[in-house]
């Protein structure tokens, strides 16, 4: 593989692969019920063993 190939490859595909990435993760941390969940997982490090 080429450079120029690479570079054409991540300026189109991955460039899609990353923005889908990054809307997946947002979706995800604002999906109904996370919250529950985020503030369950904020408390572990404070709970006494």
């Amino acid at each position: 593989m080429s450079y120029n190939l690479m570079r054409e490859f991540a300026d189109s595909w991955g460039l899609l692969a990353m923005a889908l990435f990054f809307v997946g993760c947002i979706a995800f941390a604002l999906r109904p019920g996370g919250k529950t969940q985020a503030d369950q997982a904020a408390q572990i490090p404070l709970k006494d063993d």
